[in-house]
């Protein structure tokens, strides 16, 4: 730890909740000084080495190497805190062992009781403890809980053309009746479809890692959103590229509290 303040690092996929952790943990930890934000497991790897943060913020699942695995490179050199999205499985795997985690979207509450653990072990200067076979096991665990892989394309009659979409470059999905309209990027512009599979039938099998629910009737990309404003007890979604701004309706609120 530096003389003046504790040190950390960010590792996530999405820049939105590396951003929306970062400015919660301003609240939570104002001592705390964030002085490396990565992508995916390995830039977080090369970051810790160029930077050596004191703690860690691993999210779980991220392209290439995971968090599971940058945290086997970086071993006791700091302390881990695990950040996944919600999984039984996960979850159970995490409390069963010496490692902290936070569940997305993550909850002040359970962020200041992490906060307070990580701060009396760098106070009392204790080694981050020996976790190699509890991240095997870990590992292994979360890979035989895995769930199937998600969706990667849609089926939509436009006119007299069936048209395959990927579904990453979906920006939204919205119920409209008996079916679902699809906003999409056809070679980067705007583009609509209606299909005949429901809304809720399509939501299981999305990433949740990309996709969230913001209103009973709306499903965003995280990477479309642009930025997000409030409306009294609800919230707007503006997306990057398009015109449409989508609702967010109070129950799903939490997803952007801190954004």
């Amino acid at each position: 730890m530096s003389a003046s303040r504790p040190t950390a690092l960010i590792a996530d996929d999405e820049p939105l909740l590396r951003d929306a952790l970062a400015r919660q943990l301003a609240i939570a930890w104002p001592e705390l000084a964030i002085v490396a934000q990565a992508r995916n497991g390995r830039e977080a790897i090369r970051l810790f080495e160029s930077h050596r943060p004191d703690v860690c913020f691993l999210d779980v699942h991220m392209p290439g190497l995971s968090g599971i695995d940058a945290a086997h490179a970086i071993g006791r050199r700091a302390h881990l805190v695990f950040v996944t999205a919600y999984d039984q499985y996960a979850v159970q795997a995490f409390a069963e062992g010496v490692l902290d985690y936070l569940v997305k979207p993550v909850e002040p509450a359970r962020l200041a009781d992490t906060v307070v653990r990580l701060k009396e072990r760098l106070h009392a200067a204790r080694p981050a403890p020996d976790i190699e076979a509890l991240l095997s096991a870990l590992a292994a665990r979360l890979n035989a809980a895995a769930a199937p892989a998600p969706l990667r394309w849609l089926r939509a009659q436009v006119g007299a053309t069936l048209r395959l979409i990927a579904v990453e470059d979906v920006d939204y999905l919205r119920s409209d009746s008996k079916y679902t309209r699809v906003a999409w990027r056809d070679d980067g512009k705007p583009a609509e479809a209606l299909i005949a599979t429901p809304l809720k039938d399509l939501l299981p099998q999305l990433d949740p890692a990309r996709f969230a629910q913001v209103h009973r009737a709306v499903v965003v990309n995280l990477r479309a959103v642009s930025h997000v404003t409030r409306v009294d007890d609800a919230a707007q979604i503006h997306l990057k590229g398009r015109a449409e701004v989508l609702p967010v309706s109070r129950r799903y609120l939490h997803l952007f509290r801190q954004m």
